[in-house]
């Protein structure tokens, strides 16, 4: 067995061909390897063995496979969410959703959350994490997903303020399903236009009908947003995430709809997420 030092410059070396970050990725499997923190590696880096299974860890990476998938878990507003390849990984970007959550009920939060297209939990689990007070519903077309959600609630201790529900958006009626009305309705839907080629990590190892939304992107927005009137209570909030270039299409499409509309950016700069209220 080398030593971390030196396994990590090898590591670093054989990631930086697929990695925009191989330092970091080694730094994060070395860790996963040793079950210490990354924090705890690099203070005791140079007293540490590595062990066997390390090197496999980084075969994989250098196949593209996602360090979330790897290590089995990613961290989301600060808690510590249980991924898979049923589920999408969660995005630093998507935490702007729950700080525009956090603006809009800063004075009183909202009794009851939707969160459409869960996956693995990420954003109802974080918002009910803000809002203590608050129950929530999360629905998924995938049975597989909600369970790894289910899962996460478990593991945060919020299990008792969450109800998972198995239901697919294009189905008729689907709203039905769903104990509304709604204060806030999160959602993350597919939105990636099939034209598209995405990075090798993502498109080899993460679920495509989570990802992909037609040629424009723009498919499931067009089913989600006309139901919004009949899952969101008096004073209601949407909050939906959009790729960076929808904001216009996306607002297009609610505005037809009778919402009124408003865009926030992420902190890269990019338009990130779509605001509707009903206006009627």
């Amino acid at each position: 067995m080398a030593d971390a030092a030196s396994a990590l410059r090898m590591a670093g070396l054989q990631l930086d061909s697929i990695s925009g970050s191989p330092r970091l990725d080694a730094e994060l499997l070395l860790a996963h390897a040793l079950s210490i923190t990354r924090e705890q590696l690099l203070l005791d880096l140079p007293k540490l063995v590595t062990p066997p299974e390390f090197a496999d860890m980084v075969d994989r990476r250098a196949k593209c496979e996602p360090i979330a998938h790897i290590i089995g878990s990613k961290e989301f507003w600060g808690l510590d969410f249980t991924v898979s390849p049923e589920v999408l990984i969660p995005r630093p970007d998507s935490e702007t959703l729950i700080e525009e959550a956090l603006h809009i009920f800063a004075d009183k939060g909202p009794d009851k959350i939707l969160d459409l297209g869960t996956g693995s939990g990420a954003l109802l689990l974080a918002a009910l994490h803000e809002f203590p007070d608050a129950t929530g519903v999360a629905m998924d077309a995938s049975a597989a997903a909600l369970q790894v959600a289910h899962g996460n609630a478990d593991r945060l201790e919020l299990t008792h303020r969450a109800h998972f529900v198995l239901q697919d958006w294009s189905a008729a009626g689907w709203t039905e399903s769903l104990s509304g009305p709604f204060d806030l309705i999160l959602a993350n839907p597919p939105y990636v236009s099939t034209a598209v080629k995405l990075a090798a990590d993502v498109a080899q190892f993460e679920p495509h009908q989570a990802l992909f939304a037609g040629v424009e992107g723009l498919d499931d927005y067009r089913i989600i947003i006309p139901a919004l009137n009949r899952l969101l209570a008096p004073g209601g909030v949407a909050l939906l995430e959009i790729g960076f270039d929808q904001a216009r299409p996306v607002s297009e499409i609610a505005v037809e709809h009778d919402y009124h509309v408003d865009s926030k950016k992420d902190l890269g700069g990019n338009d990130r997420l779509l605001s509707l209220r009903c206006q009627k």
